[in-house]
């Protein structure tokens, strides 16, 4: 359960790095690649033995390729004039070896591809799980300062440009390096005096590379934090569109979308540039690296020191041998987009999970209700308390009200006592044991909750009302829909109970909505019971009936309700008014209208207010 209304008053709203109005973006430091990539290799898990095996397809292919040049030259020198003749039985050999070694080349690149293409999707099949699983472990204090179309990016768009780095790096790296080796050894052993000329244009390439890296490392990570923020604002937008139109708001949406939009195309655009600028100036750098070797070459040929058919070799070799440089340094524009999205994903698995039970814990079973709240403290922030030393007690099957002003602390009551939240000060009791000795999961299952703001997940209203009970049974479910009133108007739908819900149930009435989470709350059967303004979007006529269903459900549970319609909750045990984080009145319906104070005036206004309206 989130905070709702109660940070509005008395703490300032959290900074969300991805909302809409955040638009600056954090401050952008360089990647660590080193640690980044050895961080992703653990990832890879078993597919190590598949690398292997794409490792020995990359040697033989690249052997292939080396075999290649130097077949080349002894074609050429079978066509040498200088003996007035032409080998045809060595040119056919040369020709026959070549078209075999390029067509198994072809064959080897396109099994390479595949099987890298496998391995890619299952290492980010991991990452995917592993960052989704994170988020089901976080605290709720997470989900409050983030918004969950910047969330999405890193689950899509970065997790994809991992994958994309990933299939399209590895093999082109390890292939690169192969020849780059290779190449330099035949390009010595051919001409030692060509292989240092050809040399003289590498420290170019690598100071070229290292200028472009470092500028486009920083670009490309700041491209995927202003593509989460633009997915942020069009999250927000789109789930909120009946308030952006309430209020008139499309052109301000729209303004802040440009923003957004600019801001990301701005930073693409230079991240595109200056990762486009490498490969044109490498094409110089290479060109003139090819007119060296082919003037010294010349000279060397007239002097009678080299063939032409080894200058020919020696030309192909050096192509190789920059194809590869080329090859890693455009390896480098890839792996940025890359390890800056691998960068954002492992922020997300280092985020402070929900500390782990306590040393001792204990699975709470059959647990009666017992609820005693003894001097709590507690602040969302450590500066400013929202709760201020609470103490009462919530007997066995008992209900407690909870009323007050937006932002008093009512849900934050609830927040602690299903440690969404862990108190500050103090401790809660429940059954006579601090909540912290039990575990998590046990606390939260004996908790059945009936939201302000329902949420249905995409699926049949079957499946809905099933959520906290999956083994319920057909009967059982038509049962609890009934307690809560909404098996009326579900049989009126073209598939019933397997009628399929749009997102968050959008194809129903948010009233038809608070039906089905009061009926998945039946059907759940908790020892404890939150309701928190449970029928506020039910209609009068709707409410008596589910009031009736819910004190059947009460009946022998704890049962805390958060009311701001005061005479939903005049038969609860315990009203308890909060103020300021201070419980400030307690007793029944009656001794508080009798003791005429902050109840008694808070029923008056609302009973006047209808009086009034019914005159009207």
């Amino acid at each position: 359960m989130a905070k709702g209304n109660e940070q509005t008053q008395n703490t300032p709203p959290p900074l969300r790095p991805g909302g809409a109005h955040h638009l600056r973006g954090p401050k952008v430091k360089p990647k660590n690649f080193k640690g980044t990539l050895k961080r992703l290799w653990q990832y890879f898990g078993n597919e190590r033995k598949m690398l292997s095996v794409i490792f020995a397809f990359i040697i033989v292919d690249a052997v292939l390729m080396l075999i290649a040049p130097f077949l080349i030259g002894k074609a050429v020198d079978a066509m040498s004039l200088q003996s007035g003749k032409v080998d045809f039985n060595l040119l056919e050999i040369m020709i026959l070896v070549l078209s075999f070694a390029y067509v198994a080349d072809a064959g080897l690149t396109f099994l390479q591809g595949w099987l890298m293409a496998g391995v890619a999707q299952r290492v980010v099949k991991r990452l995917r799980g592993a960052i989704f699983q994170k988020l089901q472990k976080l605290p709720v204090a997470f989900f409050d300062s983030r918004t969950h179309g910047e969330l999405m990016s890193r689950l899509s768009n970065d997790v994809d440009n991992v994958s994309n780095s990933i299939s399209q790096s590895t093999t082109q790296l390890m292939s690169g390096l192969i020849v780059l080796v290779g190449s330099l050894i035949m390009m010595v052993y051919l001409s030692p005096l060509l292989t240092a000329a050809s040399l003289i244009t590498v420290p170019l390439v690598f100071l070229l590379t290292k200028t472009i890296a470092k500028r486009t490392s920083v670009l490309f990570k700041n491209q995927q934090v202003q593509l989460g923020q633009l997915n942020g604002h069009i999250e927000e937008t789109i789930s909120g569109i009946e308030v952006v139109k309430a209020f008139n708001h499309e052109r301000q949406v729209i303004e802040e979308f440009e923003t957004v939009n600019t801001k990301l195309r701005d930073v693409g655009l230079k991240a595109q540039i200056w990762s486009g600028f490498l490969m044109p100036i490498m094409n110089v750098i290479n060109n003139l690296g090819f007119a060296i070797v082919a003037v010294i070459g010349g000279i060397l040929a007239v002097k009678g020191l080299v063939t032409v058919g080894a200058i020919a070799s020696f030309i192909t070799y050096s192509r190789q041998f920059v194809r590869p440089m080329n090859d890693i340094a455009n390896i480098f524009n890839v792996l940025q987009s890359g390890v800056a999205g691998a960068e954002r994903v492992f922020e997300i698995i280092d985020e402070k999970e929900e500390p782990a039970d306590s040393p001792g814990s204990v699975e709470l079973k059959n647990p009666k209700g017992h609820v005693v709240f003894e001097n709590v403290s507690f602040g969302y922030r450590p500066d400013v308390s929202i709760i201020k030393n609470v103490s009462f007690e919530a007997r066995v099957g008992t209900s407690i009200a909870l009323v007050g002003p937006t932002g008093a602390g009512k849900t934050t009551v609830v927040n602690l006592l299903t440690r969404f939240y862990d108190v500050t000060e103090g401790r809660i009791l429940l059954d006579g044991r601090d909540i912290r000795d039990y575990t998590r999961d046990s606390l939260r299952r004996c908790f059945g909750f009936v939201l302000q703001d329902t949420y249905l997940f995409s699926g049949t209203i079957k499946e809905n009302i099933k959520y906290g009970n999956p083994g319920a049974s057909d009967k059982e479910v038509v049962q609890a829909a009934k307690m809560a009133n909404a098996d009326v108007f579900i049989n009126r739908l073209p598939d019933k109970y397997e009628t399929v819900l749009s997102e968050n149930g959008g194809n129903l009435s948010q009233g038809q909505r608070q039906l089905l989470a009061i009926a998945r709350v039946i059907l759940a059967r908790p020892a404890l019971l939150i309701l928190d303004e449970a029928t506020s979007s039910i209609d009068t006529r709707t409410e008596l009936h589910i009031q009736e269903a819910l004190l059947k459900l009460m009946e022998q549970r704890t049962s805390f309700i958060i009311a701001h319609r005061l005479n939903t909750i005049r038969d609860a045990d315990t009203i308890m008014v909060i103020d300021n984080g201070h419980i400030i009145e307690k007793g029944s319906h009656e001794e508080l209208i009798n003791a005429e104070g902050r109840y008694y005036q808070m029923f008056f206004n609302q009973f006047k207010n209808v009086e009034g309206a019914l005159h009207l």
